[in-house]
């Protein structure tokens, strides 16, 4: 197993909550996928913490890749996504999942946290089989 890359990043959930007061769906749509939206809009009140780590790990995983927002990579190219068991996961597609593959990056490491008004999280790319 070989590190390819690693972002960090940390977001504080007022600040996605004024996003999303003040855009409303257009941020939804330009950020977040639809199984993001569904996902973050099920948690009632507490939505914007659900939006603010999904953000902190789409800027983590763009850093992971070392490229941020260039090169035709969207941010609903990026999506994070929870397994059965609960545990959170990245998806690429289009540009980013291009990128990666030439990288050749296997899989993703993802840890995602909120609390006291800021959200966290960590994106490894990882290339190889698990040790």
């Amino acid at each position: 197993m070989e590190i390819i890359g690693h972002g960090i990043d940390v977001v504080a959930i007022e600040r996605i909550a004024a996003l999303l007061q003040a855009h409303g769906d257009r941020f939804r749509q330009r950020v977040y996928t639809p199984a993001e939206q569904a996902l973050a809009d099920a948690s009632g009140p507490r939505c914007a913490e659900r939006y603010a780590v999904r953000f902190a790990a789409k800027e983590a995983a763009l850093k992971a890749l070392g490229t941020g927002l260039r090169g035709g990579i969207a941010w609903t190219d990026i999506e994070i996504v929870a397994s059965w068991i609960g545990r959170p996961e990245l998806i690429l597609r289009g540009e980013a999942h291009a990128l990666a593959a030439r990288m050749g990056i296997d899989r993703w490491l993802v840890s995602l946290s909120h609390s006291g008004g800021i959200a966290v999280a960590s994106v490894i790319a990882v290339r190889g089989r698990r040790d």
